[in-house]
């Protein structure tokens, strides 16, 4: 039974379990890193369920050992090990609380630590929080700007003569954006790719991903390449801890430098601002340990006058939805990179979810994150990461 209003306060959390799910998977998809989606086998995620005084909340994690050093079973291993046992018998409203209890479990060294795992149990938490008074995340925050967000197809790993095709799957399903992402290939080729989408596209909004692929001068070089195609932002063109490197190129740029990996937590984002280094900052829930710290960081960037665009980790559904609720929240108004749609397919969402159209998605007003999961279809699903 779901308590009212009043009784919020003395909901505390009972339980935190794990399941890492096997996804269906669409379409492969790369980046400068490795091979985050592979056509053909499962995309693993983990689910987290929180429980509290029979209220239930979920979550999600995305590894991408190729973006960033969190597997499937680190993941598993830290929640279960780690932060559930550091947040048992809590109020589930201390959302402040419980992220300083996760500091204490895994500390955040030069920046945060664990950010995926801390972020699906947070997520979760707004979830449960949400349906504990049958409210949406923006309700329970006070604050959505926008209904709707509009979505950026990505290109990845074509060649400058496969981008044709790509851009217009993503138009015929009415994408009017697209992200590219660079660093797979040489640096004229990269530059070809980023022409050819363009031409394919002469009217849409168009942004680079590097993925810190390139040193100092090669980034410069690709950036005056990017001021000819009328191209948004050059997103994280260099590796996410040279600061100095970044600071030198935003200097020079003629195209705006957006920080994404390098953002892990509000204080790095603070560094960038004292510094003068950074002219776009990515909002990316699961990056940033969850909704609470990327509240902070988002709220430093306006209060910062640094523009906010928005990212995701080829989520699913649950990872979606957060993501949606988070940049409504700020009123991001450039496209965003939440592809999950595009390459896996969400089973255990088999209620309420997130409506896409003509490529974009609807701001989710169900209670919590307004996405239904099954939790039969979960357990379906469910597979044993750890498992010799």
């Amino acid at each position: 039974m779901t308590p009212h209003a009043t009784d919020l306060a003395g909901l505390t959390i009972d339980a935190v379990e794990t399941y890492a799910v096997a996804l269906p998977t669409i379409r492969s998809f790369g980046v400068s890193g490795g091979s985050v989606a592979v056509a053909g086998t499962p995309s693993i995620r983990v689910l987290i369920k929180v429980t509290a005084c029979g209220v239930t909340g979920w979550g999600e994690a995305t590894p991408i050992p190729a973006w960033t050093y969190e597997t499937a079973e680190s993941i598993v291993t830290t929640v279960d090990r780690y932060l559930a046992p550091a947040i048992l018998g809590r109020p589930a409203w201390d959302l402040d609380g419980v992220t300083t209890a996760f500091d204490r479990a895994v500390n955040r060294g030069f920046t945060i630590g664990a950010p995926l795992a801390k972020c699906a149990v947070d997520v979760a938490l707004h979830d449960l929080l949400g349906r504990a008074l049958g409210v949406s995340v923006g309700v329970l925050w006070g604050q959505r700007r926008r209904e709707t967000i509009p979505l950026g197809w990505i290109v990845a790993g074509q060649t400058a003569g496969e981008v044709a095709d790509a851009v217009a799957e993503g138009s015929a399903l009415g994408y009017q954006a697209f992200k590219v992402k660079v660093g797979l290939h040489s640096e004229a080729e990269d530059a070809a790719v980023v022409r050819a989408v363009r031409e394919a596209a002469p009217g849409a909004a168009l942004w680079v991903d590097a993925n810190q692929a390139y040193t100092g001068d090669a980034a410069l070089r690709m950036a005056r390449r990017l001021a000819e195609y009328d191209v948004a932002a050059f997103e994280q063109p260099m590796p996410a801890n040279d600061i100095a490197g970044l600071r030198r190129l935003r200097a020079v740029s003629p195209v705006p430098v957006a920080l994404d990996e390098s953002l892990r937590h509000p204080s790095d984002l603070a560094t960038f601002v004292k510094l003068d280094a950074v002219d776009v900052a990515i909002a990316k829930v699961q990056r940033s340990g969850g909704l609470t710290l990327s509240r902070r960081l988002c709220a430093l960037a306006e209060d910062a006058g640094v523009r906010l665009m928005g990212s995701g980790l080829t989520d699913s559904d649950l990872g979606l939805a957060a993501s949606l609720h988070l940049f409504a929240a700020y009123g991001i108004d450039t496209p965003v990179d939440l592809n999950g749609r595009q390459f896996l397919t969400s089973s255990y969402a088999t209620g309420a979810t997130v409506e896409v159209r003509d490529g974009v998605a609807q701001v989710p007003t169900g209670p919590g994150l307004g996405v239904e999961v099954n939790e039969s279809v979960v357990r379906e699903l469910a597979i044993d990461v750890l498992a010799s």
